[in-house]
């Protein structure tokens, strides 16, 4: 078969071509390019394998180019990379690879084009594309690639369990392109992955991170977290989640799956927003759970402050995935506050109830009422529809009161540095005890949220506590 090339593709991959013949080293387009460009899916990143110096070759290919690009050289790992117009090209020596069993770094040396094929992850990575004159275009595809892209089938190119075990990274790539791609993982590489499980205690947490950011980036994120838990990988990456999975019984009584709620609830917000860290949000809303399940007499299950308990689990969870810090945050008050908007919609809830949680949601109130609105599974569609309605009504309310109160990106409207000149006292417990004040009386509506309401409630609360103003 032969790959169409492209107009856009056609001058970059020539001057490719042609380098790599003055070189004498056979050059082919491989990986993840292919496969995408198969598929009418964007990409952006271009490997070229050679068989030779990939190095040398990336230099010829930059100082071909007009005007020419800059190559950067990564020594170690025997790669070169340039920039050519929208493209980020990586230029490799084909190359084999073998592994100990204690790490997922290879021993390299130099090797055939079938080499390098061989040591790819699976079938649809492994397609080549020729640019060399003798049959420039077509594709070289000893594994049934383009078969299995055409199936929409994840298989690995050698026996699975080898393929896992030199490298378990591989366990997770394969999940994630089974739901990126929307492909069905092939019987017997799925049941390598349950085999080989255990072998991504060796890959470092930021590398399971990436996968796991893919995967929510998925159109239906679900698809590669119940992946995860029917292959037991989910209690290796992320057991808080997996011990959300399972459903008890006592009297008769049973509570609904939370892990599978989560799913879904993941789903709905996935439809919503593509957001990474609102779907982090939704994948941990309820991570609480778990810890915080009761039964109790009369009542039935409870889950008694699983909002607050799983915001305290976040920081933890985001640490050990090397996460941002900014983000543990932003995740871990969503977190805290999901449940707090149903009980808003209730008759009778005070306008200070509404302030108190604009306040603490800030800006990001309105993606706290999305996470909210995700959260709606039931299946009856009355319950659904009224749930629905109340949430609009709470944000029709909560809009009245930012017309009037500005609250949504809250700054005290008198400073630290105003207490302490207007007192003359140092910083202190004082400063802190003023500004609660100040917020507690605008979230309340005591005063109005401007800057001589809050001056005069500073006065006030300033002799309260016996400090006097400096005249």
């Amino acid at each position: 078969m032969v790959f169409q090339i492209r107009k856009d593709e056609r001058k970059i991959f020539s001057i490719i071509s042609k380098a790599a013949a003055e070189l004498g080293s056979p050059a082919y387009v491989v990986g993840g390019y292919v496969r995408d460009r198969l598929l009418a899916r964007p990409s952006k990143d271009l490997d070229i394998v050679c068989v030779g110096s990939g190095i040398e070759l990336a230099r010829k290919v930059g100082n071909a180019l007009r005007p020419r690009s800059r190559v950067t050289v990564y020594k170690r790992f025997g790669t070169a990379m340039l920039k050519h117009h929208d493209l980020e090209i990586e230029f490799v020596g084909a190359r084999k690879e073998s592994y100990r069993s204690d790490s997922r770094k290879p021993t390299v040396e130099s090797g055939s084009l079938e080499d390098d094929q061989n040591r790819r992850d699976f079938t649809i990575n492994a397609l080549a594309i020729s640019l060399n004159d003798r049959d420039f275009g077509s594709i070289v595809d000893p594994f049934n690639g383009l078969e299995h892209l055409e199936a929409k089938l994840i298989k690995t190119p050698l026996e699975p369990g080898k393929t896992f075990s030199d490298d378990p990274l591989r366990m997770l790539r394969g999940i994630r392109f089974a739901a990126q791609l929307g492909f069905v993982i092939e019987q017997e590489t799925l049941a390598a992955i349950g085999e080989y499980k255990e072998r991504i205690r060796i890959i470092s947490q930021e590398r399971v991170a990436t996968e796991l950011n893919k995967m929510l980036l998925a159109s239906k994120p679900s698809v590669g977290f119940r992946l995860l838990h029917d292959t037991g990988l989910l209690q290796l990456v992320l057991p808080e989640l997996e011990a959300l999975n399972g459903v008890d019984e006592v009297n008769g009584k049973r509570h609904k799956d939370n892990f599978y709620h989560t799913l879904q609830v993941l789903d709905n917000l996935a439809e919503k927003s593509d957001d990474l860290w609102m779907r982090w949000s939704a994948l941990l809303h309820d991570i609480g759970k778990a810890r915080t399940k009761r039964f109790e007499p009369g009542v039935g299950w409870t889950f008694h402050a699983h909002d607050a308990v799983g915001a305290n689990m976040v920081p933890k969870i985001f640490r050990r995935l090397r996460l941002g810090n900014d983000q543990s945050k932003y995740v871990r008050k969503m977190v805290a506050l999901h449940q707090r908007p149903i009980s808003l919609t209730q008759e009778g809830i005070s306008d200070s109830a509404l302030r108190r949680i604009m306040f603490e949601a800030g800006e990001d109130v309105d993606n706290l009422m999305l996470l909210c609105e995700s959260d709606i599974t039931s299946k009856n569609p009355r319950r659904v529809k009224r749930y629905l309605e109340n949430y609009e009504q709470l944000r029709q309310r909560m809009s009245e009161i930012e017309e009037a109160d500005h609250l949504r990106s809250w700054q005290p409207p008198i400073s630290g540095q105003v207490i302490m000149e207007t007192f003359n006292i140092p910083p202190g417990k004082e400063i802190g005890i003023i500004k609660n004040a100040i917020r507690e009386a605008i979230i309340e509506g005591d005063i109005p949220n401007d800057y001589d309401a809050a001056y005069a409630m500073m006065l006030e609360k300033g002799k309260e506590i016996g400090l006097e103003r400096l005249e």
